[in-house]
């Protein structure tokens, strides 16, 4: 399933991406408008959810070695 997902997200243009995020954000202002308990969270789970959610992308941006390298 994620070899089909990601032979189609090749197909996206920055354009794509940008409005998935902005869709993503969204759904997440909505969640916060339904469960606003969700905000009374202590501020370091949100900064280890973010370090934690950022590891793969930044690794695949910065240090992953790809085709178009050589």
């Amino acid at each position: 399933m994620f070899k089909y997902f990601n032979c189609r997200i090749k197909l996206f243009s920055i354009w794509d991406i940008k409005l998935a995020q902005l869709a993503a954000m969204a759904v997440m202002i909505i969640l916060i408008k339904l469960i606003p308990e969700i905000t009374a969270l202590r501020f370091r789970y949100y900064i280890l959810i973010t370090i934690v959610c950022a590891i793969r992308p930044c690794y695949m941006m910065f240090f992953k070695k790809s085709d178009l390298e050589e």
